[in-house]
């Protein structure tokens, strides 16, 4: 199990990430989209299902957002309605600052009913409003901590610019969180210097090095890839080009992902840091979807031949 493997410093986790259907979807139409959703997701060998919650983030920046942004579904109030009968652990994002105490209280108790586990995350603009901080959220969470893991996002761009994520991990760990999913990684240089980093600050100060795992997602057109940049995912110019200049985008982004997995399974493996992978959906493209599903059944076959993850039991939908 998921919550087992986190507690145990397991490498080899693998997961699935979605955005829920657009706040507009008739209720009809998510049904459908989520019935879509288990079907692909049943045959998956994953430890854990994430949903995002979509955030507007077009405040945090003066350069002009690439695609419009529509509001989406509560992820907790999709996965429990839509989802419930998929049997694996789900994992739902909030960011804790946008609540108060009490609204973040009873949606932690929502959680613990529905065996989901929390990610905190932090706000969509540096000048919003504050509710409740992470510190607070964090004491919220230690109520539930006997059934749920807590997790948290890392940046490895962050750190090649301030170069103080291990600390910033740490200090996280040390309030609970036990697990932190990376931001779209694009620059394995990125990803390979947190590992170390972290690795070596966890030797010195002798204490167990929390999970984190790398999130990794096709890029299938120009504008896709504008808008992770925009997003603040760092991707290498010389990168940039070989993808532009593919004759097919979407199947060369792949193959970098796949590179990118192999890569930091290696680097990784010699490392203290336990680590796994998420593998991001969040397009509606048919082709971006299926290539999703390739790179879940890839990487897994490959943590297996390598001996570092075994096979979980296959989801049921009940």
């Amino acid at each position: 199990m998921f919550l087992e493997k986190i507690r145990s410093g397991q490498s080899g986790i693998l997961t699935y990430g979605i955005t829920p259907p657009k706040a507009e979807t008739t209720p009809e139409r998510v049904a459908e989209i989520a019935e879509r959703t288990m079907q692909r997701l049943v045959p998956l060998d994953i430890d854990a299902l994430i949903v995002y919650d979509v955030q507007d983030e077009s405040a945090r920046t003066s350069v002009e957002r690439p695609f419009p942004f529509l509001n989406a579904l509560d992820p907790f109030g999709f996965a429990s309605s839509y989802l419930k009968t998929l049997n694996i652990p789900k994992i739902i994002y909030r960011p804790a600052g946008k609540y108060t105490a009490a609204a973040l209280s009873a949606w932690l108790q929502n959680l613990e009913a529905e065996n989901f586990h929390p990610v905190f995350v932090g706000l969509p603009a540096p000048d919003y409003p504050v509710k409740t901080t992470l510190p607070e959220a964090y004491q919220l969470w230690k109520k539930h901590a006997y059934t749920s893991v807590l997790g948290a996002v890392t940046i490895p761009e962050r750190h090649a610019k301030l170069e103080d994520e291990d600390k910033r991990i740490l200090d996280k760990a040390a309030c609970g969180v036990s697990y932190f999913v990376s931001q779209c990684v694009f620059n394995v240089d990125y990803a390979k210097k947190v590992i170390a980093d972290l690795c070596r600050t966890c030797n010195e100060q002798q204490v167990v090095p929390p999970t984190v795992i790398f999130t990794l997602t096709a890029c299938g057109s120009e504008k896709t890839l504008h808008f992770m940049e925009w997003l603040g995912i760092h991707v290498p110019e010389a990168l940039k080009e070989e993808l532009r200049n593919a004759g097919n985008m979407l199947d060369k982004s792949v193959q970098v992902c796949l590179d990118i997995a192999a890569a930091l399974t290696e680097f990784c493996s010699a490392q203290c840091v336990p680590f796994g992978f998420n593998i991001e959906s969040v397009a509606i493209r048919k082709d971006e979807i299926e290539a999703s599903i390739y790179m879940v059944n890839t990487i897994g076959a490959m943590l297996e031949a390598k001996g570092i993850r075994q096979p979980t039991a296959l989801p049921v939908a009940q």
